[in-house]
């Protein structure tokens, strides 16, 4: 498989397989996200995944792939602490306001500073076109996270605290996003650093969140709770190995404004699986948000 990846970089296969894994990966992240909403304190939901695609990495990474040397270790080191911060100010997001408001400010955020700051790492360049899709796509992320902040009663500092912390979030989202495409390309086979990227991103987060159901006074029972970080874990390889591929074969911005179209898949579960309403105004900012990613795509 690496091999094929290899092989196609660079080539008209490649750039369209990266699109499928970039949507794929969309799809991925919202189910990740719909498995993550409400039922679970945060930390403990994200300590439940981590645990998992730890322990299915290891030995993969282990027993399949070398070991980094001075160089990989010193990029994972990287990668550790920007996913620890990413996920620490998630985390903290999501305990100051509604899942629906959060969520979009970090999803719109995040490809807008993507695409800049790739121009810098990677020298790549968007056509006039493709930015303007890039500000349909980010504009239509922002009005929805408006929208649905009209319907949320949390307090005004409590609220400001929360979009503080989801816009930088955003900012850490491009800056993960930008380094992991770095890894993966200075790589020789991608799924090396792959794999010893859910090694190294898996550890922290199982204590912390060990250590905060002990301090609970009614912690929830474990076995449900893991139960669904399992699932986690495995939509988290999809939703995290299929964009991380995608960077390796395209242009990251553009797999990273792809991967954005999460927020109308996350839409779109909700209205189909979990029963909330959509309503005109939110399936109008869908389809902005949808054709802000088609026109980039096919705007180059």
């Amino acid at each position: 498989m690496s091999d094929f990846i290899v092989s196609v970089e660079g080539t008209e296969l490649g750039t369209f397989l990266a699109m499928i894994l970039a949507l794929t990966s969309a799809v991925a992240h919202a189910v990740f996200g719909a498995l993550q909403k409400g039922r679970y304190d945060p930390w403990l939901m994200r300590g439940a995944i981590d645990i998992f695609y730890f322990l299915i990495a290891l030995p993969i990474a282990l027993f399949v792939f070398p070991l980094p040397d001075a160089g990989g270790w010193l990029l994972l080191a990287g990668v550790w602490v920007i996913h620890v911060a990413y996920k620490y100010f998630m985390a903290q997001s999501y305990v100051r306001a509604a899942y629906t408001v959060v969520y979009p400010v970090v999803r719109g955020t995040g490809p807008l500073v993507t695409v800049i700051a790739a121009g810098f790492v990677f020298g790549e360049t968007f056509t006039a076109t493709q930015w303007f899709g890039v500000l349909l796509l980010s504009g239509g992320i922002f009005s929805l996270a408006g929208w649905n902040l009209q319907k949320t009663r949390v307090g005004r500092n409590v609220l400001r605290d929360a979009l503080g912390f989801a816009f930088l979030t955003g900012i850490i989202v491009a800056i993960y996003t930008v380094y992991d495409a770095y890894g993966m390309r200075s790589t020789p086979n991608p799924f090396t650093f792959l794999f010893w990227f859910f090694v190294v991103d898996g550890w922290t987060f199982p204590i912390i969140g060990y250590l905060r159901w002990r301090r609970m006074e009614n912690p929830p029972a474990p076995g449900p709770l893991l139960a669904r970080g399992f699932i986690g874990a495995l939509i988290a390889f999809v939703s995290f190995g299929a964009v991380m591929l995608a960077t390796r074969l395209d242009k990251v911005g553009e797999a990273a404004v792809l991967r954005e179209t999460s927020t109308v898949f996350a839409a779109l579960i909700g209205w189909l699986f979990l029963k909330e309403t959509v309503g005109p105004v939110r399936a109008l900012l869908m389809a902005v948000i949808a054709l802000g990613a088609v026109v980039v795509e096919f705007g180059g």
